[in-house]
């Protein structure tokens, strides 16, 4: 069929059949399918909407689009992925508590998007660290260490890389069926036995509402576990940065000091262990996600989950003495100071995607994608919701390339908080699990 046929039937609302779904596909990738086209499809998809078979089907065309691995390894291989929050640093102690279970980790990545940061940023601030190795050398660090977090090569899930160029400035990005196989595609060609969504809701995630949220997770949850990969999803809040950092070698610090123990967010713990709790147990080196969860405290308390990370570092080109001297090559910022709030009292409000554009501000994201970043630049220490904070408490430390920088830092990240005679009410962390529909 011609592509402006296949183009046509969903315009007006027909099913498109994995036959037709993979000719758009194949010829996006090979050039027979123009950008004109594949913009007048997603255009059609974004009002029209597509089915779950539908959705299964662009997924597995957008996954088989390129290499799509396979492993011969002595335990099931697992990932994690989220949508993306401030202070979302959960798969720098994820990954390697995961490995420390005995599951395997080809954990791929991305960089920061809008006003979220990135994880492959963060790794970037480490001297050495190869975000971009090839496929023989991921395939060497997952087998040996048990983990590799790197970025999308090249020939994983080319298909995405195109069509995410047109969806973005075609005002398309925001549809739920294109955004779930574009997240899927690149996950499932990583040969994946289990994947676990954390799905962030709140004003510092891309799905501000619960209803949103829960569409997005559910599509994901229904489309991965079509596609033959055991996924479910947890929904958590983003109504706050989840570490107490922002900025990618200060998250960096904050993760290797919450894997050694010199320092753990409450917060960041309970996401950390739900997330590998629910893996161990969709892959079945747990018998449910109580035993996962017990399993992944112990790997973090015990020490080995650091190792691992340390040992991850090296194998992909960092220092091999990293976690014990990171001070030693993560880069400082010139200026840290504190940043006070205005008046004494609770933090009763942050506005969360305020710190996260901030930190961009601040020189540690991308406005557009040129961009260099300068990896020192962030908050730490920042003060959570309900933290009484005064002249001796303060809302966060600043690290900044300059003193005007950091006055200008302090602002913003004042006029992020609500300062209150009283404490705000306790909100749940952890909303929702979700499985598939039906299961």
């Amino acid at each position: 069929m011609l592509a402006a046929e296949i183009i046509r039937k969903k315009r007006d609302g027909g099913e498109l059949s994995k036959a037709e779904l993979s000719q758009l596909i194949d010829g996006l990738v090979d050039g027979s399918v123009s950008e004109g086209q594949a913009a007048a499809f997603a255009m059609a998809t974004f009002f029209q909407k597509m089915s779950v078979a539908e959705r299964v089907a662009l997924t597995e065309a957008m996954r088989d689009s390129g290499e799509t691995l396979t492993w011969d390894l002595p335990g099931p291989v697992v990932d994690k992925h989220s949508t993306g929050g401030v202070g979302d640093n959960v798969s720098l102690m994820l990954a390697p508590a995961l490995a420390a279970c005995g599951v395997y980790v080809p954990m791929i990545s991305g960089r920061g998007l809008g006003h979220t940061g990135g994880t492959l940023d963060k790794f970037d601030s480490i001297p050495g660290y190869n975000t971009n190795p090839d496929v023989d050398l991921l395939r060497k660090v997952t087998r040996e260490v048990g983990c590799a977090i790197i970025g999308q090569t090249a020939d994983i899930a080319p298909a995405d890389k195109i069509l995410y160029g047109i969806r973005d400035v075609t005002a398309t990005v925001e549809s739920v069926d294109l955004i779930t196989a574009s997240i899927l595609s690149k996950k499932l060609a990583a040969g994946l036995d289990a994947l676990v969504l954390d799905v962030k809701c709140g004003n510092g995630a891309f799905m501000a509402t619960p209803d949103d949220a829960r569409e997005l997770a559910q599509s994901l949850v229904n489309v991965a576990n079509g596609a033959g990969c055991k996924t479910s999803a947890i929904m958590t809040d983003m109504n706050e940065p989840l570490a107490s950092a922002a900025g990618n070698a200060v998250e960096m610090r904050n993760a290797v000091d919450f894997l050694t123990g010199a320092h753990v967010d409450n917060r960041l713990w309970d996401v950390v262990v739900a997330l590998g709790g629910e893996l161990l147990a969709l892959s079945g080196a747990a018998v449910n996600p109580g035993q996962g969860r017990d399993r992944m405290e112990s790997a973090l308390t015990s020490g080995a989950a650091a190792e691992r990370f340390g040992q991850m570092v090296a194998a992909l080109g960092g220092p091999t003495d990293f976690v014990e001297n990171m001070l030693t090559y993560l880069p400082a910022a010139p200026v840290v100071r504190e940043v006070f709030a205005a008046k004494d009292g609770f933090v009763q409000a942050i506005e969360t995607r305020g710190v996260g554009l901030a930190v961009i501000e601040l020189g540690g994201g991308r406005r557009v994608a040129a961009d260099k970043i300068d990896y020192s630049v962030g908050f730490s220490e920042i003060a959570g919701l309900g933290r009484m904070v005064n002249a001796e408490e303060p809302l966060a430390i600043v690290h900044a390339l300059s003193d005007d920088a950091a006055d200008k830092a302090a602002q913003n990240l004042q006029a992020a908080m609500r300062i209150g005679d009283n404490p705000p009410k306790d909100t749940p962390l952890i909303l929702e699990h979700l499985g598939a529909e039906g299961a």
